[in-house]
């Protein structure tokens, strides 16, 4: 083997612990290949760099700001909530067309958002109908998996390896090439779920309440300052009171007024209530430290914390969330968002202490109290999803109609061959904007800046495997383990193997990883290579084994109150059976010899 094909197996093994480990974020550990790939002269700086210019990448981030167009008209939330009727109703019937509405809608908006829209509505929906939300979460999150791989925009893997196909010769794919295979899996997906999937589902989150739900019980306490404490005459700073605690004032009480005053900036008199977050032991050692006395102890509800100005929210860290591997202690909530961290629920475990220490990663939820005049900003955040509901949001529901024809021009369009899909979907972000439905801040914002960048890194890994020779050393060995049992045996093993793949790393990294080996093994075999790539492509999308697999299920595994093997217990059987029923299906809508 020559040093290039060398080294570039290297890199791929390198690859496959930085994706898989999270030692350092996905879009530095594509950043840090793309830079390897140009320092050993292994790409060129116009091919090592040409990720940024790919038609996937602008596409994707394209689709990024056209989803958030429309999500700003309300108009998802409020056909969301239509469901609660329906479902109080009837709880099955009311179900399906939820989950079938939330398919539909993920086919042709990034089917992540749509996740991310309907969290706190599922759980909303749950609590009325008196059902647990993990109920209806991980359905939900499915449904939004299965709606994206009917069409080209539906998730940002099938415009990475349809740019992939078209790049190295081989066609891109149209608008709704997918829908076939796509409509037959989602089929398949729901018979599952209603069938069995839904009922096996545990009843992981059982309260309400949300302070029931993360154990606040013991880890909130009232105590008032008497006569002769330190801090009277004085202006509140928590941080002098609690630097040495584990501790947090969420709020001061003052006796004229049953509305909470701010936490800050506030004169300390005789009587005034401070609310305080910490455990029995930290609260022991301050009342030893000044003159102060605890309130009886009573039974804590969300009431408690929702007066006055006082708001009490639940969100979800995003996957792509540019805090993650961030401490609570370095975000400093207070100052940025004005929220204090209650509790925080990590990989299924719950963390009420010692929370400034502990590193935020993709799925966590966290219990924050907060102002209700800054819930908006955390709301609109694209680190965090709210998900528990937060009263009215601020849409423009006057620009649902013109949102609406901006995304049908888009999808015309590209579906009619009358331009490029990059193209259409470039015009269709300018016109948003144009019309006011939303403005450049927001679009900015709206793009997931971490994908974008991991596109960006791992298209030119793709290149090099093909340049070096890697990829055609790879594709030999795929057909030398299984081209005896014929190229639906191989196609088979392409999307076990996708399939594995994505259950510990990204899902656009392990499709931009196979479907080079995925073309130059059809080309060996002197086959057509589309059915090997949308072997890979689907597989890539259709993770369900773990919460890490595909964006949404990480999404919902802290709101869920998940654990690892609730995936496993649930998605398993629904991987295998989308398995046998791609490897059938596939080659007959995309033959061989074709």
């Amino acid at each position: 083997m020559s040093f290039e094909i060398i080294f570039v197996f290297l890199l791929l093994i390198v690859a496959l612990v930085l994706f898989s480990t999270e030692y350092v974020s996905f879009d530095i550990a594509a950043l840090i290949i793309m830079v390897s790939l140009l320092i050993t002269g292994i790409l060129s700086p116009s091919e090592g760099l040409a990720g940024f210019s790919n038609p996937a990448t602008l596409t994707v981030a394209a689709m990024f700001i056209l989803s958030e167009g429309l999500r700003r008209t309300g108009l998802l939330n409020t056909i969301g909530e239509l469901f609660i009727d329906k479902m109080n109703e009837h709880y099955w019937s009311g179900l399906f067309q939820m989950l079938i509405f939330v398919s539909v809608c993920s086919a042709f908006i990034n089917n992540t958002a749509v996740v991310i829209i309907f969290i706190p509505i599922v759980i909303h929906i749950a609590n009325h109908v008196d059902v647990s939300p993990s109920k209806l979460l991980m359905p939900l999150s499915f449904a939004g998996i299965f709606g994206g791989t009917c069409t080209l925009i539906g998730t940002s893997t099938n415009i990475l390896v349809s740019s992939i196909a078209e790049e190295q010769g081989v066609g891109a794919f149209s608008m709704f090439e997918f829908t076939p295979v796509g409509l037959i899996l989602l089929a398949a997906g729901f018979i599952y779920m209603f069938a069995y999937g839904i009922r096996a589902i545990p009843d992981r989150r059982e309260h309400k309440q949300l302070t029931k739900g993360y154990k606040m019980q013991e880890y909130l306490t009232d105590v008032v300052v008497k006569e002769g404490s330190e801090l009277v005459g004085h202006i509140f700073h928590p941080e002098e009171l609690t630097q040495r605690l584990d501790l947090d004032v969420l709020r001061i009480f003052k006796k004229e007024s049953d509305a909470s005053a701010q936490r800050s900036e506030i004169k300390i008199v005789a009587g005034d209530v401070l609310r305080i977050r910490g455990s029995a032991d930290e609260i022991d050692k301050l009342l030893k430290t000044d003159n102060l006395a605890l309130q009886p102890a009573h039974e804590w509800t969300d009431t408690d914390l929702k007066q006055g100005r006082d708001a009490l929210v639940e969100a979800a860290v995003a996957p792509d969330s540019a805090l993650s591997g961030q401490s609570l202690e370095s975000i400093d909530f207070f100052d940025r968002f004005g929220a204090v961290p209650l509790a925080v629920r990590q990989h299924g475990e719950l963390q009420q202490e010692k929370l400034g220490n502990l590193k935020l990663k993709g799925g966590n939820s966290l219990l924050l109290s907060m102002s209700k005049d800054r819930v908006q900003e955390i709301d609109s955040t694209p680190s965090f999803v709210v998900a528990s509901k937060i009263g009215e949001r601020r849409y423009r529901p006057e620009k649902t109609y013109i949102a609406l024809a901006i995304m049908f021009g888009v999808v015309a369009t590209a579906a009619l061959n009358v331009l490029p899909i990059v193209v259409s979907a470039i015009c269709g972000t300018i016109l948003m904007m144009l019309t006011g439905c939303l403005d450049t801040e927001e679009a900015y914002q709206a793009v997931n800046w971490k994908v974008i960048m991991l596109l960006a890194g791992v298209i030119p890994l793709g290149t090099a495997m093909n340049k070096s020779g890697a990829a055609a050393l790879l594709a030999d060995q795929m057909i030398f383990l299984l081209s005896d049992l014929g190229p639906q045996a191989v196609l088979s093993g392409f999307f076990l193997l996708t399939m594995a793949i994505t259950a510990i790393m990204s899902n656009n990294a392990s499709a931009a990883l196979l479907a080079p080996i995925a073309i130059k093994t059809a080309h060996t075999l002197n086959v057509n290579a589309h059915p090997f790539l949308f072997a890979v492509t689907f597989a890539a999308s259709l993770s369900f084994i773990t919460p890490f697999g595909y964006q949404t299920n990480t999404l919902i595994y802290g709101a869920g109150e998940y654990k690892f093997t609730d995936f496993t217990k649930i998605g398993l059987p629904l991987n295998i059976l989308f398995w046998i029923l791609a490897t059938i299906f596939i080659p007959i809508i995309w033959p061989f010899d074709a």
